[in-house]
């Protein structure tokens, strides 16, 4: 018997059917072996050396596996082929006593037969530089997690954490914010003309674009209106005339990060659904009739490159369903970024035997989605150009120059099957046939007055684009650090928008503040390039770590010594203690504001501020008359709102009291500052002094 290791158990049956008798497949589900939880585990003096050990609620896992491998005649290692998967073969290997040296490596961009035998074929040694560059990131985010995690705990909130990506990329959220914030919209004015042949009564539209060679610039509407009064009395002269076939580019096929934001911007997903999704295709899918198949290559990836063989196939599938034009002479290339991992191809269908159409019906809808959008996509990466037929005229009004431009398409090519964003842009033409030194006749013109916009918050798909532009992270950690910043309650969503919680915004400024280089976007993009060098160079990683650590303790320390304490003081609820009869206070924990007894530690009671607990000197609702509750927002900040909520919305951040006002018998208000906690009591009615 020969045993075959993978991570996760999706993929373990797809595996089986192609492997045959004679092998067995078992799942680590995976890492078996890290760095505990319960210490630091690196040692600082020596090296940065890590001790590791069997993960906790993997021990019956690797008891069964040491017992299956001893009665195997091979062993073969065949985690996922990324630093990660790596990483995790180095450890199986250790705790199985596999030699250093020993050819047990095997790894598949894609769960097909011929991947897999071939890769069982021809075994390799473990990769020493990919497990090394995992282990500099793994000793990074240890250091990070056991040394400025505690200090946000003591300075700001309890069970606070921070990390080498997950920090910065709350710093561009709150950046982004402060942006929209500190925002002053500024008028600006367009102007266009409707403009007509002599000996044509059909006018087309043309915008100013410049005055004296220089780009307009409308301030206001006087101006505005100067500028119209003397275009009504200039001739209009046709200044250029540029007709031209142009191309309209096919898009690479899908990397990662491309494909996360489209699957949430064009099918709707979130980005937790489309992981699971994603993963799905790549293990296998259970197809009526089939059993389990894989239908798409390995998706944490950002290299556009194609196999030789995928482009043979798409090429004879495009000619086949849409005619020779559709393929191109040459295979198209892509260029690659600068940071871009070359390791594993595009995402891209295993088979085009498999497409959409053919599996409707035989498969979730939502999965189906996903792999249509993936088998469209690489089929327009590897058709021919679409040609459009474009006019740019200029013309001339005195000083003023104005222009109209606009497309027509020709030749479909890759958009027959996908559309992209840029193939919208450009209007169609409705220009007339024009010659250049042709005078026109003004119908009309218009001025539009316009405002600046602010900048607009990141949501899932627009962050995962400029952590990739930024060079922040890698494919697969994109995710997963979006829904840290989530589940830290660091972010929320509002109308899928990211949109930073107060404590995100005061982690950020204490970090910014200590821990610069840190929050430094250059700096973290150029520590992912360090680590590349691991990878790829075989740098040694504790260099990458040594350099990290030697600034980073000297900015901790500083933090430790000099740093003033950012919790919230307790506010006062108006609420007595049952237990004491001491006045309860609103603190703030993990899960948001709580109440607590003001004689803690000697009274240790503590009350949810959701459960009915009513102040004495709160009045009913002001509006309707129902029971009033004490509320939590979205930021975890305490309001009162009517019980009858929908039928009735009132809502205050102001406790309405029980007394009315003496003077006129309006409700009156207790309001609290949040400066010094200082009481005032006001009535609701606003002429009533």
């Amino acid at each position: 018997m020969k045993l075959v290791l993978i991570e996760g158990p999706g993929k373990r049956e797809s595996i089986k059917k192609y492997l045959g008798p004679g092998y067995e497949v078992f799942a680590t589900k995976g890492h078996v072996r890290d760095l505990p939880k319960s210490r630091f585990a690196v040692d600082i003096a020596h090296g940065y050396k890590p001790s590791y050990e069997i993960i906790a609620d993997k021990r019956d896992i690797v008891k069964q596996l040491k017992e299956k491998a001893s009665k195997a005649d091979a062993i073969y290692l065949a985690t996922d082929p990324d630093r990660e998967g790596e990483a995790i073969a180095w450890h199986l290997a250790y705790i199985l006593g596999l030699g250093k040296d020993a050819p047990v490596r095997t790894a598949f961009n894609e769960i097909s037969k011929n991947a897999i035998q071939a890769s069982i074929a021809n075994p390799k040694p473990i990769n020493l530089n990919l497990v090394n560059a995992q282990q500099a990131r793994r000793v990074l985010d240890r250091i990070m997690g056991y040394k400025l995690s505690p200090l946000l705990s003591r300075k700001i909130r309890n069970k606070l954490s921070a990390g080498r990506v997950q920090s910065v990329v709350l710093k561009i959220i709150v950046d982004r914010e402060k942006a929209i914030r500190n925002f002053v919209k500024e008028e600006y004015w367009n102007i266009s003309a409707h403009l007509l042949k002599k000996d044509n009564n059909k006018s087309f539209k043309s915008e100013l674009t410049h005055f004296n060679n220089k780009k307009i610039d409308i301030p206001n509407q006087a101006e505005a209106k100067r500028i119209e009064d003397e275009l009504k009395n200039l001739p209009y002269i046709v200044d250029s005339v540029k007709r031209s076939v142009v191309d309209g580019k096919t898009p690479p096929p899908y990397i990662t990060s491309s494909l996360q934001q489209d699957a949430i911007k064009k099918l709707k997903m979130t980005l937790n659904s489309y992981t699971k999704s994603a993963q799905m295709l790549y293990e296998g899918v259970e197809i009526e009739g089939e059993g389990k198949v894989a239908l798409v290559t390995y998706i944490r990836t950002d290299s556009v490159r194609v196999s030789p063989e995928a482009q043979k196939m798409a090429k004879e599938y495009i000619i086949d369903n849409y005619g020779q034009e559709y393929a191109p002479k040459q295979f198209n290339k892509y260029d690659v970024k600068k940071n871009m991992q070359d390791a594993h191809e595009a995402i891209r269908p295993i088979s085009l035997k498999y497409t959409p159409q053919s599996l409707a019906g035989k498969m979730d809808n939502n999965l189906l989605k996903l792999y249509t959008l993936i088998f469209n996509r690489f089929l327009a990466s590897q058709m021919s150009n679409a040609k459009y037929d474009s006019l740019v005229v200029e013309i001339k009004a005195g000083d003023y120059k104005f222009k109209s431009s606009g497309r027509a398409l020709i030749f479909d090519g890759y958009t027959k099957v996908f559309n992209n964003e840029e193939d919208d842009k450009s209007a169609a033409i409705n220009i007339p046939n024009l010659v250049e030194g042709e005078e026109l006749k003004l119908e009309k013109l218009d001025s539009e007055q316009k405002f600046t916009k602010p900048p607009v918050r990141f949501n899932e798909s627009t962050i995962i684009k400029e952590m990739e532009d930024k060079g922040i992270g890698r494919p697969a950690t994109y995710a997963s650090t979006i829904m840290t910043l989530l589940n830290r309650d660091y972010v929320v969503k509002q109308d899928k928008n990211l949109v930073p919680t107060e404590l995100g915004e005061k982690v950020t400024e204490y970090l910014e503040k200590y821990f610069s280089n840190l929050m430094n976007i250059k700096f973290t993009a150029d520590m992912e390039k360090h680590l590349d060098e691991v990878e790829f160079k075989g740098k040694k990683w504790e260099d990458i770590v040594d350099d990290f650590y030697k600034d980073f303790i000297v900015h901790l320390n500083e933090a430790e010594l000099n740093s003033q304490s950012m919790k919230n003081e307790a506010q006062p609820s108006g609420i007595i203690c049952p237990k004491c009869g001491g006045m309860m206070v609103y603190r703030e924990g993990k899960f948001g504001k709580f109440l607590a007894c003001s004689n803690y530690p000697s009274c240790k009671n503590t009350q949810n501020i959701n459960e009915d607990v009513i102040p004495e000197e709160m009045g009913d609702c002001p509006v309707c008359g129902s029971p009033l509750q004490i509320k939590r927002s979205k930021k975890g900040d305490k309001f009162y709102g009517c019980s009858n909520y929908p039928k009735c919305n009132f809502a205050s951040w102001d406790m309405p009291l029980k007394e009315k006002c003496p003077k006129c018998g309006q409700p009156l208000y207790k309001h609290i500052t949040a400066k010094n906690k200082s009481e005032k009591i006001y009535c609701a009615n606003k002429e009533c002094k």
